[in-house]
């Protein structure tokens, strides 16, 4: 299965056409950035970068704030029921904007309708690592010693129903290998086990492993992109590997609670559109394994419906639960 990945880059005249009654609005005060995360994540890194050009632009801080728990559900409902003043903004993810939704009965929250969309931020790859005691050097080795070894291989994910454990059930499902799930309270976590050995892999999104890729620590066997990412250029897809039902790209959007003043949300969707389209962002974004994407709220929008759809299927037709 492919999820698509659809960029909307801005342009100087979107950008021109922020509303005259939406230019002059300020926070009033230091903006929380809630990642429903731990630190180190690729939606954390991305976030940071994010933080710093948003700060310098609004005329306030923008302080970025770590939430982690219950597939990021705990970040998310921190943001829902904070004032919305535009003085609380979430860096918002596949998982927790489109996929929690069908895996928890009892959140408290539905994303649609308790959060407004300010804009897409980026979109990564997931890449297959092993930790350094799997004996496979190659993904087709990888599957083969899966296969040798039903159900004694583990694997780890930010949390039940991330991005990361999603993926990681499109591979099992795809190499038709019988794995165990380990889903810890964030990347961060799931990734210093893996370097441990106390799961043997991960599909973690690219920025939060390239660092661990290029120590050595764990070795990439596979990425899930349409094609090969140019971090990692020898590393071969998904469809190459003959998994094409593994393909799956991850991706990461600016919210604010619902309410938020439709200037504060204008403006804010200029500046992140603006530092979305400057070449060193996109530098830095590249550099730790992401691609920088925006969009219109209302793009953003249509976005969610539709991946809530579709993960809406892959939940059901996989049998998908959280632990």
């Amino acid at each position: 299965m492919t999820i698509a990945r659809r960029t909307f880059l801005a342009s100087a005249a979107g950008l021109a056409a922020l509303p005259a009654w939406a230019q002059d609005w300020t926070p009033p005060r230091p903006i929380r950035f809630v990642v429903p995360f731990a630190a180190g994540g690729a939606t954390d890194v991305v976030a940071r970068v994010l933080a710093d050009r948003m700060g310098e632009k609004l005329g306030q801080p923008v302080v970025v704030e770590n939430r982690a728990g219950s597939g990021g559900n705990i970040g998310v409902e921190n943001v829902v029921r904070a004032p919305a003043d535009g003085t609380v903004i979430l860096m918002g993810t596949t998982g927790t904007l489109t996929i929690n939704q069908h895996l928890y009965n009892n959140m408290g929250f539905d994303p649609v309708r308790d959060l407004a969309p300010i804009s897409m931020a980026f979109a990564t790859d997931h890449v297959l690592i092993v930790g350094p005691n799997v004996p496979a050097r190659t993904a087709q080795e990888f599957i083969a010693w899966l296969r040798e070894n039903p159900g004694k291989a583990s694997f780890g994910s930010a949390g039940s129903g991330s991005s990361t454990h999603m993926v990681a059930e499109l591979f099992r499902s795809a190499a038709k290998v019988e794995v165990t799930h380990v889903p810890y309270r964030g990347s961060a976590p799931a990734l210093n086990d893996t370097v441990a050995g106390n799961v043997q892999f991960m599909l973690d999104q690219l920025p939060s492993a390239i660092g661990q890729i290029q120590g050595g620590r764990v070795r990439a066997l596979a990425t899930t992109g349409p094609r090969r990412t140019a971090q990692l250029p020898e590393v071969p897809t998904m469809k190459e590997i003959g998994l094409p039902d593994a393909e799956a790209t991850s991706w990461g959007a600016v919210m604010a609670p619902q309410g938020t003043p439709a200037a504060a949300i204008a403006r804010m969707n200029a500046v992140l559109r603006e530092a979305l389209a400057d070449p060193a962002i996109q530098a830095r974004l590249v550099a730790a394994g992401a691609d920088a994407v925006s969009s219109t709220p209302g793009e953003l929008s249509q976005k969610m419906v539709q991946e809530a759809a579709t993960w809406g299927r892959v939940v059901r037709d996989a049998r998908i639960t959280v632990n």
